[in-house]
């Protein structure tokens, strides 16, 4: 589900290391001119990389020792009603299908090329947008993979999501200027695009 993050400004970004502006969150934003939030997309590509690696190394820890409790003597079935090395076999399936998905989203942000977007380019995959909501300036990274992913930097917050989900969907083929509606939890909130990379 669409959860919605937020980066707040009160005052024009300066360009910074990576290509990236720091900005101040959670303050209110004073102006609608401000300067689009610049963080360089090579760094969020590797902030997703590190993060599915970290995912992979956990998933694959958890499957083998999961592996190794269904196949322990302990765990054999006393009778046709104990079934603790049954649901551990399927719990160790569904562990080492998560970390083969998990591989296969890490190959795909290993080779990803990123696009070059401008204000009348339309948006697509690797796009990054800002989008602005009643003063409030939220990023989004569209990914092909790992919707919902959480990047942090140097107090910049980007939310991947991919072309699948109910905002990506939206999102495509749009152009700086447009206006979406979004439907969170409460009544539908309508955002406007600010900036594409």
């Amino acid at each position: 589900m669409y959860r919605p993050t937020t980066v707040r400004l009160s005052t024009p970004a300066t360009h910074g290391l990576d290509g990236f502006a720091p900005c101040i969150a959670h303050q209110t934003c004073q102006s609608a001119a401000l300067h689009p939030i610049v963080i360089s997309k090579r760094i969020i590509v590797r902030q997703i990389i590190e993060q599915l690696s970290e995912q992979l190394a956990t998933l694959a820890g958890a499957s083998r020792a999961m592996h190794a409790d269904a196949s322990d003597e302990q765990n054999k079935a006393e009778d046709q009603y104990d079934t603790r090395g049954l649901e551990t076999a399927y719990l160790a399936s569904s562990q080492a299908r998560l970390a083969t998905e998990t591989e296969q989203s890490l190959a795909v942000y290993q080779s990803l090329e990123l696009g070059k977007f401008q204000e009348t380019t339309p948006i697509d995959l690797t796009a990054l947008v800002e989008l602005e909501s009643r003063g409030t300036r939220t990023l989004y990274f569209l990914g092909p993979t790992s919707g919902g992913l959480e990047i942090h930097h140097k107090g910049t917050e980007v939310l991947v999501i991919t072309p699948e989900s109910p905002l990506g969907q939206q999102l495509l083929g749009r152009k700086v200027g447009d206006r979406i509606r979004i439907q969170t939890r409460g009544p539908a909130q309508e955002s406007r695009v600010t900036s594409v990379s």
